[in-house]
């Protein structure tokens, strides 16, 4: 199956407000093409909201891996669980009540409460700011807060209320495909004799958008522990922050990227399996460098062989079952001859 920006609508001849809900809060912070084989994926296994509902925690992690965000998992999980028990599996039918679920903001509301009920309320993404900012020349920072309701209320302004799900759908559709963020074909542009931002050649300045906040970087190391059964541990993220809930290996942070020696005398001191240390080995000695949207993950990973059986200890197959950030998850399966002694 191919999936292209036009999968965005799977649901314009659809007015499901479950499958809408789905979508959106997939595609926030997320490529159209990475985003939409997961939306399948999910309405295959949970193909109503109740299904969802019903599901564990760990099961919907486990789908999302690789999706990132993972907090819209959860969120999008317990919505459903309100959703299916509370109020009998129907989606609240108006944008201000919609705001009350937990994981859906002013965006994804606005966006059920059009497709799904026909409300005129404007729905604003990247798309519609890149639109409307070149065409009529708004040169207001998309990066402040209080620019959304500018936008919202000239989309508004230029909406059809008799048919606001045509326009929402159309503006964003025509964002995704047409007005394009990197050198856009303006010449077959069907809105070009209006456009101010192109007869300006100002196109590739719009929309303004400040900086994003420094990037934080941060060292952590994963320790491959294995028994003589090949077993090894991991720990599920109870903190707050990211992977919250996710598994990982047992870990230490450091403040920058530390050597051999370093890391040995820290692991001996901590205490993650009573067995001794037959021998500890790097498994990259370079640093996998993960790349979150305000975080730069420097990783390695260490494999520790230990005396006698850890307890409670998996093997690979089992750990394959477990939700994993997608940088843990690739290395498992990219490394099987790792997990021999």
């Amino acid at each position: 199956m191919v999936f292209t920006k036009q999968a965005r609508f799977a649901w314009r001849n659809n007015q499901n407000p479950y499958f809408i809900w789905l979508s959106e809060i997939m595609l926030q912070q997320t490529r159209v093409a990475q985003g939409m084989p997961y939306f399948y994926a999910f309405t295959t296994a949970f193909p109503t909201v109740f299904d969802l509902a019903n599901a564990s925690e760990e099961q919907v992690l486990k789908l999302w891996q690789g999706l990132g965000y993972y907090s819209r998992a959860r969120n999008l999980h317990k919505t459903a669980q309100k959703v299916a028990f509370e109020m009998n599996g129907v989606f609240p039918k108006s944008y201000i009540e919609l705001l009350k679920l937990k994981g859906i903001g002013e965006y994804t509301a606005a966006a059920i409460a059009s497709f799904s009920y026909n409300e005129a309320v404007s729905v604003v993404d990247g798309n519609v700011f890149r639109v409307l900012s070149r065409y009529f020349d708004i040169e207001t920072d998309i990066a402040i807060a209080s620019t959304k309701k500018e936008f919202s209320d000239l989309a508004f302004e230029l909406m059809d209320k008799n048919n606001p799900a045509l326009f929402n759908q159309a503006i964003m559709e025509f964002g995704a495909l047409q007005c394009v963020p990197k050198s856009p074909n303006c010449l077959s542009c069907v809105l070009n004799s209006g456009c101010l931002a192109l007869q300006k050649k100002k196109v590739n300045l719009l929309p303004v958008k400040s900086k994003k906040l420094k990037v934080r970087n941060r060292f952590f190391n994963y320790f491959v522990f294995l028994d003589e059964k090949e077993n090894t541990i991991i720990q599920k993220r109870s903190e707050k922050g990211i992977w919250h809930n996710l598994y990982e290996f047992p870990l230490i942070e450091t403040e920058r990227v530390e050597d051999f020696e370093f890391i040995l005398k820290q692991i001996q001191e901590q205490s993650f399996v009573e067995n001794g240390i037959v021998l500890m080995s790097e498994l990259n000695t370079i640093p996998q460098v993960h790349k979150l949207s305000h975080q730069h993950l420097h990783i390695k990973f260490w494999k520790v062989n230990v005396k006698g059986i850890i307890e409670n200890g998996i093997d690979y197959e089992a750990l394959l079952q477990f939700p994993f950030p997608i940088v843990i998850y690739n290395f498992v399966e990219k490394n099987k001859n790792s997990f021999k002694n």
